[in-house]
């Protein structure tokens, strides 16, 4: 009975979330949108909502993908939710004219609240745990599982990675299929070459839980493995495992990883240079296993990584290659019913082969639905067509929505399709090169602007050389794609074609790589070190809106909502500036094989660890940089810490550090608020409870995980 009082009382907050999105944010969003467009609201005239309105529904579609993930209905509430709003509609078409007309708005409602519940459903049924026969409701230590490997092994330092798909589980000699996948790591030096896509072992070995490492600000691993139904990871030594006679690869797959197998072989023999390869590969494919770490660094300080990130630019590219090559014979009969069918055939295999991205993806959907269009002779709205997209993708996999490729993809080309022209009509040329060069800068300059808010929440830095690069590298990394195509898709037939495209792009690729890091070792290139919260971030948009509407509009009044607004982001900002002062913290890191504290005194820290980390880049980005952005601190003097190696004292609290083996006596218990064991010392911990009193013993990532 309780249980049942706590369902209903989240299902009657999720109706006043609800009636609050329909009935408050929402239609003020939508007259925003509206005037930011110059459309025209006029009682007479087409209601912009209605030209588009897969846009409006995809709002609460997503709105119902966020509740589920983050509250969540159960799957009756859900059913109870898509049947009473869909009787609530269909009324409405038997209804008068004259009446349906004016309780209009009420049949929106009840349409927002159905594509809400659609996208709950959605999310509800993708999620793997809510699946009886998951692999985490059946297993157990001694459970023996059958799993099949789903990818090409993957390279890493000291072991090869594949995911792999769990197909059974062994319970009392009974084989129980279920479902899920797990990471599966193979030792590297007992690791066997039959090991391939489809291939099937056998394996005993207790699954360990995938989790995040626990460094505050750092990147949500668990989550992003949860989204891949992967919850589970195994470490296997050749004893551990035994590989069976069956395969069951599918085809259509096995023939998308061959061909990228083929793809990246022609690169890595005819494109010089380890670097140059890497950029290559991840340029025309999206393969990144081969990038270097650095000089990835490199391009997204400069603003450019998206380059090495297949996109639309990408399928753009091959679009029009196509369209000039179908000019050739447009004089033919059979062109009309083969340009689509080929486009089509060409634009998905080449998605699916790059790993089939979300930014690749929606493209790919989008050139689709121009297809299409163009076939039937009809036109629709580019805000249609991306919400079309949009809503493809998220039925397929709805956690889409957090992957910030899928984000950066649609922000940034709904930022070109809304400010690309205002923008370009503020300088006029007559000169058509230059003119050309100022459209390709406003391009640009207008993509920002809606991914300004996502790229400094998510990279907590801003690229400051974003115009110059973009001019330089976009026009190089083109003429590269181009002869990266060229080369194989003639490497194998002539091969002198492809000695010189490959010498051709090594060079441009070279030059490119040479540019960014030149580039990169200025100091002013990357803003760096910037802390917005989800909170600022949509501030951050409310105010993109208001400002853009009283720029576009010269609305009086959006430029007061504005300023309004520019000032709650302030205060927010300035409240979150005056809580870091005053804070007092102790971090102990978890990095394997490595030491590292923080001292954080208001927004000063004084770091205590291995100096290996001030040499590894990496290791700095990814452990230490994310817990100092949070916390906006910076290396300075702490006078409260006192050190007394292996003793620490800070703020009146005792701390020892046991890094290499100690014989401790007293000839009394000694307190101390927190042993830190380091380094994996020889030293038992039922010595250390005769010396000390302390109820908090840490072991940092420098341990053994046993």
């Amino acid at each position: 009975m309780p249980a049942l009082l706590i369902r209903t009382y989240e299902f009657i907050n999720a109706g006043i979330f609800c009636a609050f999105y329909f009935f408050v944010f929402y239609p003020v969003y939508c007259n925003l949108v509206a005037e930011l467009l110059h459309l025209k609201m006029a009682r007479h005239q087409v209601y912009f909502w209605k030209q588009i309105p897969l846009f409006r529904l995809l709002l609460p579609f997503m709105a119902g993908i966020i509740f589920q993930w983050y509250v969540g209905f159960a799957q009756w509430q859900l059913f109870v939710l898509i049947i009473g709003s869909a009787l609530f509609v269909l009324p409405f078409y038997w209804l008068p004219a004259h009446i349906s007309y004016s309780w209009r708005w009420l049949q929106g409602a009840a349409f927002m609240v159905l594509f809400f519940a659609v996208g709950s459903i959605i999310t509800f049924k993708s999620d793997i745990r809510n699946h009886p026969d998951w692999i985490g409701h059946n297993y157990n230590d001694t459970g023996i599982l059958l799993v099949t490997i789903k990818e090409p092994l993957v390279e890493k330092n000291k072991s090869y990675k594949a995911i792999a798909a769990v197909e059974a589980i062994s319970l009392n000699n009974t084989w129980q299929p279920v479902k899920g996948n797990i990471l599966v790591y193979f030792k590297k030096d007992s690791i066997a070459p039959k090991l391939v896509y489809g291939t099937q072992i056998i394996l005993s070995k207790k699954l360990q839980p995938i989790t995040n490492s626990g460094n505050p600000g750092a990147f949500n691993y668990q989550r992003y493995s949860a989204f891949h139904d992967i919850y589970h990871q195994v470490y296997l030594n050749q004893q551990e495992y035994i590989v069976t006679k069956s395969n069951v690869a599918n085809p259509f797959k096995n023939w998308l990883f061959n061909i990228r197998f083929s793809v990246t072989a022609s690169l890595k023999k005819y494109i010089d240079g380890e670097r140059e390869q890497g950029v290559a590969e991840a340029l025309l494919i999206g393969y990144r296993d081969d990038l270097d770490k650095d000089l990835v660094q490199a391009y997204s300080n400069t603003g450019v990584v998206h380059i090495i990130a297949i996109s639309g630019l990408h399928l753009g590219m091959i679009y029009i290659s196509l369209l000039s090559f179908f000019k050739l014979f447009k004089k033919q009969r059979w062109v009309k019913f083969a340009k689509p069918v080929v486009i089509l055939i060409v634009l998905w295999i080449f998605s699916l082969v790059a790993g089939a991205a979300p930014s690749i993806l929606r493209s790919a959907v989008m050139f689709t639905c121009l297809l299409i269009g163009e076939v039937l002779n009809k036109k629709s709205s580019i805000f249609n067509t991306l919400a079309a997209s949009a809503f493809l993708l998220l039925c397929l996999n709805p956690f889409a929505l957090w992957d910030v490729g899928f984000q950066l993809s649609y922000a940034a080309v709904l930022s070109i399709v809304i400010f690309m022209q205002p923008i370009y009509k503020w300088i006029y040329f007559k000169n058509k090169f230059i003119d050309g060069i100022w459209k390709l800068n406003a391009v640009t300059l207008s993509a920002q602007i809606l991914t300004l808010p996502i790229v400094c929440y998510h990279f907590h830095q801003f690229p400051n050389l974003f115009l110059v690069t973009n001019f330089v590298v976009v026009p190089l990394a083109s003429i590269v794609l181009y002869a990266e195509l060229l080369l194989v898709l003639l490497g194998n037939w002539v091969s002198p074609v492809a000695m010189v495209m490959g010498k051709a792009a090594s060079i441009l690729l070279w030059t490119m790589n040479t540019f960014i890091e030149n580039l990169n070792s200025l100091s002013f290139v990357v803003s760096g070190g910037i802390q917005v919260s989800v909170l600022q971030a949509v501030i951050l948009y409310l105010l993109i809106f208001a400002f853009s509407w009283w720029l576009l509009r010269k609305n009086t009044t959006a430029l007061k909502i504005g300023l309004a607004i520019s000032l709650l982001f302030v205060l927010t900002r300035t409240v979150d500036f005056f809580q870091k002062s005053k804070q007092q913290k102790l971090i102990v890191y978890n990095i394997p094989r490595h030491t590292a504290i923080d001292f954080i005194n208001g927004r000063n820290f004084l770091f205590a660890g291995d100096t290996a980390l001030f040499t590894d880049p990496f290791l700095q980005n990814f452990h230490l940089k994310p817990s100092r952005i949070l916390y906006r601190i910076a290396p300075g003097v702490i006078d409260e810490v006192v050190a007394a190696y292996p003793f620490v004292v800070y703020n009146n609290k005792k701390i020892l550090v046991i890094d290499k083996s100690y014989r401790f006596n007293a000839a009394q218990k000694l307190d101390v608020d927190m042993i830190v064991l380091s380094k994996n010392p020889r030293i038992y911990i039922s010595h250390l409870n005769t010396v000390f009193n302390c109820k908090m013993y840490v072991f940092d990532g420098s341990n053994p995980l046993w």
